[in-house]
């Protein structure tokens, strides 16, 4: 059976096959085109990637979808590594959008047979994308170790990430893991109250694990207090690297570790692994 790939962000190609060529612009109005420029046969097996960062990314994907069924294909697979608005999986405060859901009822109008998220923020994304295969970060952080090349802590940034780092631990062998915490003002968002649950580190390396960097302010919290415990070299791996606020304030850490799931970035600091080699699997 013919299988086609349609790479909507043509600096994105997580997977190798026939790619399908199209163009896309935004209208004066704001309205954004979309126009397949490929042929493709009748029933092809289409498998759509996108790095969505916007509503505009998102209504590009919905255009794009409508083009292939217009042109006889099938909408195979979606793979959206980075899930929009993942973060807002829980109403806080009185009068938010459960934005994560809103994401999801739109996705999930498109019918794809299989949506492939990589390291979802919670379970939350899972629950509400129909046809929803989760992809853990055990092979990218498999990848981090080996390139550190020595023995290292695994760090929890919070509660939250317990589960998660503790199933990357065995996966990877039953490497020791330091749990921290840290408090969130829910109405500002204000971070406070870093704890490392650890007396002494005793010059141990560590690693943070965790699946976004936005502004990184936990990170920046946590290696002080890291610090203060007697830790070795500091790095921080995340599956997702938006960086709003640039790499200054995340000169704290040895080296960075990130994939191109969000967008693709070059800095000093940073080692950028893709997910083409191997991480989706």
């Amino acid at each position: 059976m013919n299988v086609v790939t349609l790479n909507l962000d043509k600096d994105f190609t997580p997977i190798a096959a026939t790619e399908l060529q199209f163009d896309s612009f935004v209208f004066a109005g704001g309205e954004p085109h979309f126009k397949l420029n490929s042929d493709i046969e009748r029933n092809a097996q289409v498998i759509v990637t996108a790095r969505i960062r916007s509503f505009n990314d998102l209504g590009v994907l919905c255009l794009a979808a409508d083009a292939i069924r217009r042109m006889g294909g099938i909408l195979e697979t979606l793979i959206l590594p980075y899930f929009p608005a993942s973060r807002q999986d829980r109403v806080m405060v009185s009068g938010e959008a459960l934005s994560v859901k809103v994401y999801a009822d739109l996705i999930n109008l498109l019918n794809f047979k299989r949506v492939v998220v990589y390291d979802a923020h919670s379970e939350v994304t899972a629950a509400l994308v129909n046809n929803c295969e989760l992809i853990s970060n055990h092979s990218f952080i498999k990848k981090v170790i080996q390139n550190l090349g020595s023995e290292t802590l695994l760090v929890s940034p919070d509660g939250g990430a317990l589960k998660k780092i503790y199933k990357l631990s065995q996966f990877l062998g039953g490497l020791p893991v330091i749990e921290c915490n840290k408090k969130r003002d829910v109405k500002t968002g204000k971070l406070s109250g870093f704890k490392v649950y650890s007396d002494d580190l005793k010059g141990a390396d560590c690693l943070i694990v965790d699946d976004i960097c936005d502004g990184g302010a936990t990170f920046v919290g946590l290696a002080a207090e890291l610090k203060k415990k007697n830790s070795g070299r500091l790095f921080l791996a995340v599956s997702h690297g938006i960086f709003s606020k640039g790499f200054e304030d995340l000169n704290c850490f040895d080296r960075i570790f990130t994939t191109d799931s969000f967008r693709n970035v070059n800095h000093e600091l940073l080692t950028q692994l893709y997910l083409r080699d191997g991480l989706l699997s």
